[in-house]
């Protein structure tokens, strides 16, 4: 034990702070709330690594089982304290592993608990608990599944949810990938289904089995925004197996299905890795004659056109159309095309300034004069700084209304 470490009886007074009382004020006091629990797991993780799990497993668990109370009531918006929380449990696993309890069937007890009766949080990974529980406990852990199906409500969502979920984490301890397989093809409402299915058998060297359940997923599913995960795996199966032509018509398939900036983007990255970029032309067309069709769609086709390093195109396009392009895309055009060619950058800025100052959000004012300053730079750099003076003149007479802006120009030095 280093000297700067915590000891088991500092780390368990440690533990005592993270006590929540609910009539608290949601804001009141999280800031300490979240130190205190960070305090408790580098505390803990030092002493596990320090090989004295044994004396700290019981402070760990009432470590875990405080902070997921006090998540149900203190604001936690920013998900650093449940990201804390989900370290504790994965440590406590940890220590579990180190100092088995003696008794496996409480710890599948504590867990069954914790995954049906809990607010949901922190997320349980059987797998990582199995060391401690071994034999018993996880046959324990899936008896009292099985009896949680059968008395709990079959409307209850999250009862329906906490079984799904350990049925198929007990099928995957078992090392049968075939048991493991059929447990997640009990329920293919998600393509999330197909994606751990194909996974599964593509980890057991069972390709093309892998494929034929990757596209059955996406016919089953072809718009879920979850199935891009289950496409990008099936791409990389068919690369994988040497075939880039399969691979491309899936990426084509979607385009066709979806033609946007997107889709484009992927069909994009797939014509790369197999060096072949014929696809992206007609594919360009495509998103050319949608955008003239509808205006609307000009932002989509401008961000393909910078996809496919077609800048100069991508930038007339959308100076003219600053409207239908947006302001983020805009903005992060005109930083790209400021270095070589700041003149033409003057109007597109002169256009988000002005939908700065037409804004009703709070930092409107502050966006408006960051935004002049990069104005006047550029207007410097194309050698016409008067032309800056001469703007600003006449956006300080146009909005001389506005008190509080020309107050926060005086300050920034923004003066003609």
């Amino acid at each position: 034990m280093t000297e700067d470490m915590v000891s088991v009886q500092e780390l368990a007074a440690l533990v005592d702070g993270l006590r929540w009382d609910r009539r608290r004020h949601p804001y009141d006091g999280r800031g300490e709330y979240h130190a205190t629990a960070y305090q408790v797991l580098e505390a803990a993780t030092a002493l596990v690594d320090d090989g004295r799990a044994e004396a700290i497993t019981r402070t760990l668990r009432t470590a875990v089982d405080r902070v997921t109370r006090a998540l149900m009531y203190l604001d936690d918006s920013s998900g650093i304290v449940g990201d804390v929380l989900q370290e504790l449990i994965d440590l406590y696993a940890r220590a579990l592993g180190q100092a088995p309890p003696a008794n496996p069937k409480t710890l599948a007890s504590w867990l069954v608990k914790a995954q049906f009766d809990g607010p949901g949080w922190p997320r349980i990974h059987l797998s990582a608990f199995a060391p401690a529980l071994g034999e018993r406990g996880i046959a324990e852990i899936a008896a009292q599944v099985e009896e949680r199906a059968v008395a709990g409500d079959p409307d209850s969502f999250s009862t329906q949810y906490s079984v799904r979920d350990f049925r198929e984490q007990l099928a995957e301890l078992t090392g049968d990938v075939d048991h493991y397989i059929a447990v997640l093809a009990e329920d293919l409402r998600s393509p999330e289904q197909y994606r751990k299915i194909t996974q599964t058998l593509a980890a057991a060297d069972r390709a093309a089995e892998a494929v034929t359940w990757a596209q059955r997923g996406l016919t089953h599913h072809p718009t879920n925004p979850y199935s891009e995960k289950l496409r990008d795996l099936l791409v990389d199966l068919h690369l994988d197996a040497g075939a880039p032509t399969a691979a491309l018509e899936v990426r084509l398939a979607e385009f066709s299905r979806h033609p946007v900036a997107a889709t484009f983007r992927s069909l994009a990255t797939t014509c790369q890795r197999v060096s072949d970029t014929a696809p992206l032309a007609p594919a360009l067309d495509e998103l050319r004659a949608r955008a003239a069709a509808d205006p609307r769609r000009l932002g989509e086709l401008v961000q393909a056109l910078t996809t496919a390093g077609l800048g100069e195109e991508a930038w007339p396009t959308a100076a003219a159309h600053p409207q239908q392009v947006g302001p983020h895309l805009l903005h992060s055009l005109i930083k790209e095309r400021e270095p070589a060619h700041p003149s033409d950058v003057l109007a597109p800025y002169r256009y988000l300034i002005q939908a700065q100052l037409s804004d009703t959000s709070k930092y409107r004012y502050d966006r408006a004069v960051k935004l002049l300053r990069r104005l006047r730079a550029a207007h410097t750099a194309a050698g016409d700084p008067d032309g800056f003076t001469r703007y600003l003149t006449e956006l300080r007479t146009e909005h001389k209304r506005k008190t509080a802006f020309l107050a926060k120009l005086h300050k920034a030095g923004l003066t003609p």
